[in-house]
């Protein structure tokens, strides 16, 4: 395979700058490097077009590696033929080689191989193949029986063939890939919840499904942390019957004494040893949509966040609004340099309106306060509401502004803060941190833990 051409035809770039963005790659230049100090080598090709090639070069090359290494083990079994080598060779994703590789890939001992070692192969091809036979079917499985192996019956030969013939249906690449679709096509997720009386934030999925083709990534991300918590049970429905007919239809006009045989087999094949494994392997390729949306999702959301400018010149008086332990306040200067901190209780249950004004007053006052910032969490509304009545009322060149608290709580009772602020109560680093976000936010997020950082998708 010709990489370069291939990513040049793939990425709608000259081949000419994709070999040289190659050769800086495999120097091991980094990708800002390259961006940044080579656009002449690459044509100007940015970030975001260096690090989809990079991408996508690891993977040719790992599909490349191996297709060779599938190749070499099959020629190993001696069992390579120039077909299966031309098949392998032409294969474009890596799950296409692994479909090729699974009937030599090798494996516990199965009823098949057992049955295969028994010498039931021949059997086997002749249900496959619809031999034609004198008498019936089990008149042709008494010349295969062993009584060494176990097959000491006409019964349990004509048995361990058919087990060779499922496993043979069930590895066949281009079944696997058709059914592999058909179950991505038409499957459910299906939820339940492990005990229906039990109150949990998955309650909406107790009793739930949706077509797999259609389910958004959020819902896969809480059902999967559902099932991990051990709230919900998890499957993928399938119409076994309409699988099992059309894996059938791969092998028209079935007839004569084997025909009940094949039937029976090709159903076992994917009920057995099909049916589990495109299973998982929907749920595991829905996880990883999933998660990558959601890494996305996080990354961009996060870049602005982190972006935001800083209010320079901001001497805050940040409000941490809450009900019963009421609202802790934190006053700081242009540099974060915490000046005063208290508690107010403008909302309920104490809902002294009054004394939060007049403490507002005096902080605004002694400290030359000329910005408030608000947490947008519990009590957020009601304490914004008292402090623009007091804006209004007693200190109309103040601003006030709202802030996202995600992870200050987290932040406050962290090793970091404990470091930072040992003398400060947790409720007072929760109020700075609050402040802190308006006058530097990226000086101030980077201290929280990523997933509580409250930007992601689920």
């Amino acid at each position: 395979m010709d990489l370069i051409a291939q990513l040049a035809h793939e990425l709608n770039l000259k081949a000419a700058n994709i070999e040289a963005a190659v050769k800086l790659i495999d120097e091991g230049n980094t990708i800002p490097f390259i961006s940044r100090y080579r656009k002449e080598a690459t044509g100007g090709m940015d970030d975001v077009a260096l690090r989809a090639l990079d991408e996508r070069l690891s993977y040719l090359r790992n599909l490349e590696q191996r297709k060779e290494d599938v190749i070499l083990l099959i020629d190993a079994q001696g069992k390579l033929t120039p077909e299966l080598e031309q098949q392998i060779r032409e294969a474009t994703q890596l799950q296409r080689v692994e479909d090729l590789y699974k009937p030599y890939r090798k494996k516990r001992m199965t009823r098949a191989q057992k049955a295969r070692e028994a010498g039931l192969e021949p059997l086997a091809n002749m249900i496959i193949m619809q031999a034609s036979a004198k008498g019936s079917a089990l008149d042709a499985a008494a010349a295969y029986v062993n009584e060494e192996a176990g097959f000491d019956t006409p019964e349990k030969a004509l048995a361990g063939a058919a087990d060779i013939v499922a496993e043979t249906v069930a590895e066949d690449p281009e079944n696997v890939a058709d059914l592999r679709a058909f179950t991505q096509n038409t499957a459910d997720i299906v939820v339940e919840a492990t005990d229906p009386t039990e109150k949990t934030p998955y309650e909406p999925y107790y009793s739930y499904d949706e077509p797999l083709r259609r389910i958004p990534n959020h819902r896969v991300l809480a059902i999967d942390r559902g099932e991990r918590e051990g709230k919900l049970r998890v499957r993928v429905n399938v119409d076994g019957a309409a699988a099992t007919a059309r894996l059938g239809s791969r092998w028209p006009r079935r007839q004569g004494v084997f025909a009940p045989i094949f039937d029976a087999a090709i159903a076992d094949g994917y009920k057995r040893l099909m049916a589990p494994s495109l299973e998982r392997e929907a749920r595991a390729k829905l996880t990883v949509r999933a998660q990558t949306e959601a890494v996305n999702v996080f990354a961009k959301n996060l870049e602005g966040l982190l972006s935001a400018r800083p209010v320079r010149g901001a001497r805050v008086l940040a409000l941490d609004p809450g009900y019963r332990t009421g609202c802790k306040v934190a006053v700081m200067d242009e540099t974060g340099k915490l000046l005063d901190h208290g508690v107010v209780y403008p909302t309920k249950p104490r809902h002294d309106v009054a004394g939060t004004k007049r403490e507002l007053a005096r902080l605004v006052k002694k400290d030359g306060v000329n910005t408030i910032v608000i947490g947008n969490g519990t009590a957020s509304r009601e304490t914004e509401e008292v402090v623009s009545e007091f804006i209004a009322e007693q200190a109309p060149e103040l601003r006030y502004t709202i802030v996202n608290e995600a992870g200050a709580s987290v932040y406050s009772a962290s090793e970091l803060a404990s470091q930072e602020y040992p003398d400060l109560d947790v409720t007072v680093r929760g109020a700075m941190s609050l402040g802190r976000r308006l006058q530097d936010p990226l000086a101030e997020l980077v201290k929280i833990p990523p997933q509580s950082i409250g930007v992601g998708q689920y």
